[in-house]
């Protein structure tokens, strides 16, 4: 078991706090006076112990801005306290002294924002790429043995390259991204095929396929694997209004609840950034009216629905984790800066 682990405080600039228009912190209802810190807590299960907006947790600890990428660290048998003694609560840390024991994991290794089982696929496998942004990238030209298909254990050969990486993924063109508000193609998701590693570079080049998620043919392609890091972010609101749609399901499927994945259509030269939480609205629906013989149709406004997590970011979309929803979210709703 992980004896010590580290989590993130967090903080939230005072331009998050003007947006916020000052309102007051709402409590969560029965937040606890204090939690012990124990191996297995995410930033926002705590978090949404003591607020009814998790994402406001920065507020509590009053930190500054620079701190929702550089967080304190926390070890287990540490408590968080819940003071409510001055105009707003806030949190203070007490250090509980344990007997002193045998640690078998590293002691460092720190606590997600989220849980880690509901992401880390999206952090190495989908990308999102231009339409020109795998024509650079090595192609396969053929497979071992004139083999039609390619899997795990094969050997595939490519075109030249000229990166020696540790570690490669296999790809595919897949669907485009189209904005629903401009109709312009905002990127393509590649589609995952497996991974491989580099075993002699030439004309051609071949590579060992590892492990295979699909199976692989001619003229599918590879790129290095990237880095595949824990969310550490803290969760934060965004500093200005940011207004987007959820442009699909990763699943495929139309629509999702709490633990799904889903694209926006807004990415980073947006404002969108890791950590950054959202509102997503329920469409408020069209009702009639009769009165004196007229009939009058209304929109009502939207409601909140629930709140995301922006977990992976691209140029022109990002990817986020569904944190709760009192009703399906579904594709082409509107998110925004809650």
């Amino acid at each position: 078991m992980r004896r010590i682990i580290s989590a993130l405080l967090i903080s939230i600039s005072t331009t998050v706090a003007v947006a916020q228009g000052a309102k007051p912190i709402e409590l969560a209802d029965g937040a606890p006076d204090r939690h012990i810190v124990t191996s297995g807590d995410t930033l926002w299960g705590i978090a949404a112990k003591f607020l009814k907006d998790p994402y406001r947790w920065g507020e509590l600890w009053k930190l500054n801005a620079d701190e929702v990428k550089n967080p304190q660290r926390i070890y287990p048998g540490q408590v968080i306290v819940l003071d409510k003694s001055g105009n707003q609560p806030r949190l203070k840390l007490v250090t509980v002294t344990e007997p002193r024991r045998e640690y078998i994991e590293p002691l460092k290794k720190g606590i997600p924002s989220i849980s880690p089982q509901d992401i880390e696929p999206f952090l190495s496998e989908p990308r999102v790429l231009d339409a020109k942004g795998l024509d650079a990238a090595p192609r396969v030209v053929a497979l071992e043995n004139n083999r039609v298909v390619a899997g795990a254990g094969d050997t595939v050969y490519t075109t030249e390259v000229t990166a020696r990486h540790k570690a490669w993924q296999l790809l595919r063109p897949g669907k485009a991204l189209v904005d629903p508000d401009t109709n312009e193609t905002l990127g393509h998701e590649a589609v995952f095929l497996g991974t491989a590693r580099l075993t002699m570079a030439g004309v051609p080049s071949s590579f060992l396929v590892l492990t295979s998620a699909q199976e692989i043919a001619t003229d599918d392609r590879l790129m290095a694997a990237p880095q595949q890091d824990v969310v550490n972010y803290i969760p934060h609101p965004p500093t200005k209004m940011i207004k987007a749609k959820v442009l699909a399901m990763y699943s495929g499927v139309s629509f999702g609840g709490p633990q799904t994945v889903i694209t926006l259509n807004r990415g980073k030269v947006d404002g969108l950034e890791l950590g950054h939480v959202l509102a997503v609205d329920l469409a408020g629906p069209v009702v009639s009216n009769r009165y004196q013989g007229e009939k009058t149709d209304y929109q009502l406004p939207d409601a909140r629905n629930g709140l995301l997590f922006v977990f992976r970011v691209f140029d022109r979309v990002a990817y986020a984790l569904v944190m709760n929803a009192t009703h399906p979210v579904v594709v082409g709703d509107t998110v925004r800066t809650p």
